[in-house]
């Protein structure tokens, strides 16, 4: 009869936690910092403050509160203001909105 020990007990605890993955794998950083830059920055500090914009993504009574409600806004930011961004470029502007300010897991 195998014996279990503290390690063992340990191991098939930790092994049964779902993995905390980036929701935005796939996200291309470089290329959603020039977009961000080009086409949410000024928008962002005219409404909300804030360096860069920043403040609309830190306020108290944020919108965004999961990594689905963020490329939600995405789209929505992209539809009302009529902005030339493909699906692509929303996940990545979601990825790195995630990576410098959500930081969903």
């Amino acid at each position: 009869m195998k014996t279990w020990n503290l390690a063992s007990s340990a191991a098939l605890l930790l092994a049964s936690f779902p993995v905390m993955a980036n929701p935005f794998p796939d996200a291309d950083l470089k290329a959603a910092h020039e977009n961000h830059e080009k086409m949410c920055i000024a928008c962002h500090a005219r409404k909300y403050g804030g360096e860069g914009g920043s403040d609309i993504y830190t306020r108290v009574d944020r919108r965004v509160s999961s990594p689905s409600a963020l490329s939600q806004q995405l789209t929505a930011c992209t539809t009302m203001l009529n902005l030339d961004l493909f699906p692509e470029d929303e996940n990545n502007l979601a990825g790195y909105l995630n990576k410098h300010f959500y930081k969903f897991k």
